[in-house]
């Protein structure tokens, strides 16, 4: 595998993470079943960014605000290390998100894509299409009528 293609796997894989419900992230790793060894290099600890907007899309940026955010870095035995970002204030779901992210560079991504990584985006895509179908039933068609003709 080509750097950019590991680059780009490990993209998805914090984006995922990153963004999983942090129930379902931790009941998905203890299903998983196994806790590497591992040193903290940076311990959880809860932060801010700057969200920002475009007006339509498309308009120019603009700060949004701020959102929580916590973050944690370890690395495993072995060597490799690995980073969590998770939205929110918990701790545990950004320890878990960084060991996920260790492993899966340290050879054991496919096992992790399989066990953790897909369920969660196949849970994001089914809410994201019924968040869409709840808001295409709202939708209103208009439509142009013709008058005095007849």
């Amino acid at each position: 595998m080509s750097e950019i293609d590991a680059n780009t796997d490990r993209k998805a894989r914090l984006s995922t993470l990153a963004q999983a419900p942090a129930a379902r992230l931790a009941a998905l790793w203890q299903a998983f079943g196994r806790t590497p060894e591992h040193e903290t290099l940076r311990p959880p600890e809860i932060g801010t960014v700057m969200v920002r907007g475009r007006a339509g899309a498309v308009g120019a940026p603009f700060n949004l605000g701020e959102m929580s955010v916590t973050r944690c870095s370890i690395r495993l035995s072995d060597g490799a290390v690995g980073h969590g970002y998770v939205q929110g204030r918990d701790k545990q779901a950004a320890r878990t998100a960084a060991l996920i992210d260790a492993l899966a560079e340290a050879g054991e991504a496919e096992a992790l894509e399989a066990a953790i990584l897909r369920p969660l985006r196949d849970e994001a895509a089914a809410k994201r299409t019924a968040r869409a179908a709840r808001a295409a039933a709202t939708k209103v068609e208009f439509f142009t009528m013709v008058r005095g003709e007849g």
